[in-house]
């Protein structure tokens, strides 16, 4: 099992839209509750992600799945 930034995919939101962030080749990559793409650095996705994390916003719901590397 695989514990790499890479085998994680990070999903943030409410209820009514959900945020989807995970490391791949490249680095960071966001897809917007809209679809679009964005680029990040890791400190723009702790950015994101802390205050959801620390409970300063508190109608985001996170959840972080695990992806298994050998399925590749």
């Amino acid at each position: 099992m695989s514990l790499k930034n890479d085998s994680y995919v990070i999903f943030m939101g409410t209820k009514n839209f959900t945020e989807k962030y995970y490391k791949d080749k490249e680095g960071w990559l966001k897809i917007s509750a809209r679809g679009k793409k964005f680029r990040m650095t890791a400190e723009q996705v702790l950015n994101h992600l802390l205050p959801a994390v620390a409970g300063v916003k508190l109608n985001l719901i996170v959840n972080v799945e695990h992806k298994d590397q050998a399925a590749k």
